[in-house]
């Protein structure tokens, strides 16, 4: 009779072992060879070329994947760097469009203040014209003084 442990036992053979960690790593590391590198347990045991039953007799490799996952999450390198870029890029648009809305407000007075200019210019012209048709007659000297 076995004693239990702390750690799952492989009932797998140790070139099955190898096989499989082998395609745990390289799927961790995004250079899968035969799969789309999507960090599922279909792709581990595709990847290290075994059935499905085969890899789920494999406990202790199974854990390690889980643990794996717990602790990076199921992003791949290229899916966790996509997602960065991504993530970049949100921050990106974030700051500009903080900077259109700025600008608009900025733009939205620049216009008042035109037209309340482009307004007050037109009622000193037209205040301008009345002022030159009126006619002004000079007061002449009666005659000479003395």
């Amino acid at each position: 009779m076995t004693q239990p442990t702390d750690t799952p036992e492989d009932l797998v053979s140790p070139k099955t072992a190898a096989a499989l960690r082998a395609a745990m790593t390289r799927l961790f590391e995004g250079r899968p060879q035969r799969t789309d590198g999507r960090l599922t347990k279909e792709n581990l045991y595709k990847e290290a070329q075994v059935s499905r039953a085969t890899m789920n007799r494999a406990h202790a490799i199974l854990a390690e994947w889980d643990a794996h996952l717990a602790a990076h999450g199921k992003a791949t390198p290229s899916e966790a760097k996509r997602d960065a870029a991504i993530a970049d890029l949100k921050k990106r648009l974030t700051t500009k469009t903080q900077e259109c809305t700025h600008l608009e407000k900025k733009l939205k007075a620049a216009h008042t203040a035109i037209a309340a200019l482009f307004h007050d210019n037109e009622a000193l012209r037209q205040q301008l014209h009345k002022d030159t048709t009126t006619v002004v007659t000079p007061i002449r000297r009666r005659g000479p003084r003395h």
